[in-house]
């Protein structure tokens, strides 16, 4: 597929975000009222974060002088628990600009080359809030092009180009209803996962405590990045629409869906589609505690491939949130697979879903936490697989100006069946690492930081004498960004 007919497909999906976009910011105002079920809350009316803060990548826990409210989204909704939100007065947008550098040993998934190569980026940021009486809207964006010099040049991949990351929710409330879109997009020139850890490089918009949240979708959302062996510049996009109805001021039920794409520039690799839906019950134990049930439906289709996938699963959730210190999920439940061309004697298989999501925050520092476990989309390798992901982030105030952070990730894939007589492939794939930063002044913030990534599999996913099953990529990232001071717009 082309790079125009790509976009064209992408088409649809970033002008339904914007028409209601549009249709939220036509809303007269509203004096807002407290919805009936006593859980579903008035939109946030945040505004301005502190600017003396330095970012992270778990939620800072210290502001003062601003008042937090909870995260109030519900439990068998798609996004994770967050620790919530600043509740500040003001609309504002502020614009930057951002330079990178990913200094590299050798491409993954490739024939040994030797030598080290550098990709270059340089462009520009853009994160906005905008609160309405009854809805809100967070945007984050940056998007500029990359170059790269060294030994890649040599390898077939593209040396130079263009990212682009964006996030975009959207939340709207009326009376008992919550409507919520959530928009994520991705293009750049390597895996999203472990790329540029420990720097803003991987994140849309200015980051840090004045970016505003766009709270992360679960893992069986998204596309699966998480083999190293499926090369080459890759777009990435999950469109999500999700409505939560209260029932009484305890319970409510959720419906939501999405549609994620995962498309390669290069070929030998795998694109692929996914479309979900689900419906649950939500039930509110107390302040802090919550309990659902969920149904949940997925198919997987690959292009150029005859195999197609879909499951249906029903889990159990519980949540406990505590507002500027604790996000917790969990979930868990059977999930039976099914197989358009049967592998082996099979036409399906019968297993589990399960998943963890924790945010932890203290006075100086915080974790992130997340497992899943379950159907994937392959990873643009397989035609499909059965995951299990782990992804683990903390970061700690070493000085006054100093913050420091460590990210570790694994992930294994393997085929969602066996025949017999017949090796299935199977992906082990690592990322460990850690860095520093600090802001200069209220407005520039730099970052260091070195990320080790390793694949480990029982096949060869190239020919030639270079391949085998183990590679081993080391990656000094450092981000320097700029960006105003928030500019108020009302």
């Amino acid at each position: 597929m082309t790079r125009s007919k790509q976009l064209q497909k992408l088409t649809p999906l970033i002008l339904w975000a914007a028409l209601i976009t549009a249709g939220a910011g036509a809303q007269e105002p509203q004096q807002p009222q407290e919805p009936e079920s006593g859980g579903k809350p008035k939109p946030a009316a945040r505004g301005i974060p502190s600017i003396s803060e330095p970012g992270g990548t778990v939620e800072n826990t210290q502001e003062p002088t601003v008042s937090w409210q909870p995260d109030t989204s519900p439990a068998t909704g798609l996004q994770v628990p967050t620790l919530g939100s600043p509740e500040l007065a003001h609309s504002y947008w502020i614009p930057g600009l951002e330079f990178g550098s990913t200094i590299q040993s050798r491409p993954l998934g490739q024939q040994a080359t030797g030598g080290w190569y550098a990709t270059q980026y340089v462009g520009g940021d853009l994160s906005l809030l905008e609160v309405w009486s009854r809805s809100q809207l967070a945007v984050n964006y940056s998007g500029g092009g990359h170059f790269t010099t060294g030994v890649q040049q040599n390898n077939g991949l593209q040396d130079n180009g263009w990212f682009q990351n964006f996030s975009l929710g959207q939340t709207i409330v009326l009376n008992r209803w919550q409507i919520q879109v959530f928009d994520y997009f991705s293009y750049i020139p390597d895996s999203l996962f472990g790329f540029a850890g420990g720097t803003n490089l991987a994140s849309p918009g200015v980051g840090g405590s004045m970016g505003p949240t766009v709270g992360a979708l679960g893992t069986s959302t998204t596309p699966n990045q998480s083999i190293y062996s499926a090369i080459g510049p890759r777009y990435s996009n999950t469109f999500a629409p999700q409505i939560t109805y209260s029932l009484s001021r305890r319970s409510s039920i959720t419906i939501a869906g999405s549609y994620g794409l995962l498309r390669f520039t290069e070929s030998n690799n795998v694109d692929n589609d996914t479309v979900l839906g689900s419906a649950g019950f939500n039930y509110i134990l107390s302040r802090k505690n919550s309990i659902g049930i969920l149904y949940r439906f997925s198919s997987f289709h690959f292009a150029g491939e005859p195999q197609a996938l879909g499951s249906h699963t029903a889990s159990f959730v519980y949540t406990r949130k505590v507002a500027q210190r604790l996000g917790l999920s969990l979930s868990g439940g059977p999930q039976i697979t099914m197989f358009r061309v049967p592998i082996g004697t099979s036409s399906r298989s019968t297993g589990f879903s399960a998943g963890v999501t924790l945010k932890y925050a203290v006075q100086h520092g915080g974790i992130a936490l997340s497992y899943s476990h379950g159907l994937s989309g392959g990873g643009g390798v397989l035609a499909g697989s059965n995951a299990d992901t782990v992804t683990f982030a903390g970061n700690r105030q070493l000085s006054r100006v100093w913050s420091g952070n460590v990210n570790f990730g694994y992930a294994r894939n393997g085929s969602v069946g066996s025949a017999t007589g017949v090796q299935e492939p199977t992906f082990n794939d690592w990322f460990a690492g850690g860095g520093v930063s600090r802001p200069f002044g209220r407005n520039i913030n730099f970052s260091v930081a070195y990320t080790a990534r390793l694949e480990s599999g029982n096949q060869a996913t190239c020919t030639g004498p270079g391949c085998n099953t183990d590679y081993t990529q080391n990656m000094i990232t450092i981000s320097l960004q700029w960006h105003t001071r928030p500019l108020v717009l009302r």
